[in-house]
């Protein structure tokens, strides 16, 4: 017998097996569909799914900073009235045809909370909107007058112009106004 913390059959220490895991059957019958379906591996997690939260955090610094807020806390309801007062204004087809454009944790916020049949609202003028945003969780909105254009400066370094813009083409009239 090996002693404990010596390096046995499996090449770990202290650990003694009849082989290595990856050989024992039930390992071996899960793996080879897999191999069947990527000949050279399985393709690595995209790159804005691995840091999506640090993506999350400088977009919402970057929102901070734009309307000119304390904190990013106080940004977060800035960015979830006005994820949402545009969401309002959208027919659920167009509503995941924009959050398609969207980076992973935004989208997540874009829709939560989505109440998919509810109706559409027009795009009304600015100082409605506004009014709109700043009633999401009043009590805690600090949204400026310029929570709209922050919000959507610091979401347009995150996405793929060219796909926002060709997205935004294809929304309701005032779609791309929100967004300019």
């Amino acid at each position: 017998m090996e002693p404990a913390g010596s390096v046995g059959q499996t090449g770990v220490r202290g650990r003694h097996r009849s082989g290595p895991r990856w050989s024992r059957p039930g390992i071996t019958r899960s793996i080879q569909p897999l191999r069947a379906r990527f000949p050279t591996g399985p393709t690595p997690v995209p790159f804005e799914y691995q840091n999506a939260s640090l993506h999350f955090d400088q977009f919402l610094v970057d929102a901070r900073d734009n309307a000119g807020l304390a904190t990013t806390n106080m940004a977060w309801n800035m960015v979830v009235g006005v994820l949402h007062t545009f969401r309002r204004r959208l027919a659920p087809r167009q509503v995941l045809r924009f959050g398609s454009v969207l980076p992973p944790v935004v989208r997540a916020l874009y829709l939560e909370g989505w109440e998919v049949d509810a109706a559409p609202q027009p795009f009304t003028d600015r100082t409605a909107l506004l009014a709109e945003v700043r009633a999401v969780r009043h009590e805690h909105n600090f949204s400026p007058d310029n929570a709209i254009s922050a919000v959507a400066a610091a979401l347009r370094k995150r996405v793929d112009q060219e796909a926002f813009d060709r997205v935004l083409g294809a929304l309701p009239e005032g779609a791309r106004d929100y967004w300019s």
